[in-house]
């Protein structure tokens, strides 16, 4: 599985959403770790997208987790690590979590894919969003990029059925390290308000709901989404220290 890794230190795996490769949260979150040495950030190609190919032997959302959690074991070893989901990546995080909370330093989860049921969802409309170019751009550069390239048919084989897209195992547990949940107001998609559902198993969480955001958060309010990371990362490191 095809991985690009910076820094050193304490390892953060970065976890794309359904379809996409490292590349877009990379560029998102890399600019946070320009003055905030010490960590190892680690973006994944989950198996079929970005470089890494498919696996004909993943035929759900199961084996998807578990090949991620074999690499993370093969990265890390028995080090405790920082998790980065977004979307349906959100999904592998709390299914990681799930497995061991005690392995898991903190925990991101971007516009985080709660109701698997796409017709159970709570979704907002896009009424008020205002798209500006700055979406077309995003767009191209990631999304129309990484969908030339991953494995559509064995992506999509998963995603058909709502048994193959969710795990078996409800990710719901107990996390009492720091954690963040951001949203879009605007998302209709996997929407905002599905989220707040599952804030009693995150005592120690921050929620945020950002207006003029959809799916593709952030896209305009990257300063906004990055202090929002920063204050996140500083929860994480104080916790280490107490």
């Amino acid at each position: 599985m095809y991985y690009e890794s910076f820094g050193e230190g304490r390892p953060i795996i970065f976890l794309p959403g359904w379809g996409g490769d490292n590349g877009e949260g990379r560029d998102i979150h890399e600019p946070v770790f320009e003055r905030r040495p010490g960590w190892r950030r680690i973006y994944v190609d989950p198996p079929g997208t970005g470089k890494s190919p498919a696996d004909p032997s993943i035929t759900d959302q199961d084996g998807m987790l578990a090949a991620i959690l074999t690499l993370i074991d093969e990265l890390v070893g028995d080090e405790r690590f920082a998790l980065a989901g977004t979307s349906a990546g959100a999904l592998h995080g709390r299914g990681i979590v799930r497995r061991d909370p005690s392995r898991v330093l903190g925990l991101l989860l971007r516009v985080p894919g709660i109701v698997v049921d796409r017709t159970k969802r709570t979704l907002p409309t896009d009424e008020y969003l205002v798209r500006t170019p700055e979406w077309d751009d995003k767009d191209r550069r990631y999304y129309d990029a990484v969908d030339s390239i991953a494995d559509l048919d064995f992506l999509g084989r998963i995603q058909a059925d709502v048994s193959t897209y969710g795990l078996s195992e409800d990710p719901a547990t107990r996390f009492e390290g720091p954690t963040l949940i951001v949203t879009g107001r605007q998302d209709t998609i996997t929407g905002y308000a599905d989220a707040w559902s599952i804030l009693d198993d995150y005592p120690r969480a921050t929620y945020a709901v950002l207006d003029q955001q959809d799916h593709g958060l952030p896209v305009r309010r990257l300063t906004a989404y990055r202090a929002l990371v920063d204050d996140w990362l500083d929860r994480v490191e104080e916790h280490l220290d107490a």
